[in-house]
């Protein structure tokens, strides 16, 4: 069920982004490809490479590699999660804490 959500998120990243101006609905092809890349490539910047590359073969077009590198972070994150979480801490009266992971 997490995959479920985290490739929904991503899915809700990637299809508001427009980064060659067709307008939001021009990607979807990209979009599956590149949601296939966040799961198999962990790196910032290969990711960030495969993502220019998977437009550039679509669409004959260079997004700038500074452009696929911040959307690259940004799915990254959202791949592994790393939003701020709750959690347990014993030593307080609350019980509960905002921690980073």
């Amino acid at each position: 069920m997490e995959t479920q959500q985290t490739n929904i998120r991503l899915m809700e990243v990637l299809l508001q982004w427009d980064p060659l101006g067709y307008g939001e609905d021009s990607y979807e092809t990209e979009v599956v490809d590149v949601l296939q890349a966040v799961h198999l490539i962990d790196d910032k910047l290969k990711l960030a490479r495969k993502i220019q590359a998977i437009y550039e073969f679509s669409f004959e077009e260079i997004i700038p590699l500074t452009e696929c590198e911040s959307m690259s972070k940004q799915l990254l994150q959202i791949k592994n999660n790393t939003a701020v979480k709750f959690k347990r801490k014993t030593t307080h009266m609350s019980g509960f804490s905002i921690e980073p992971e």
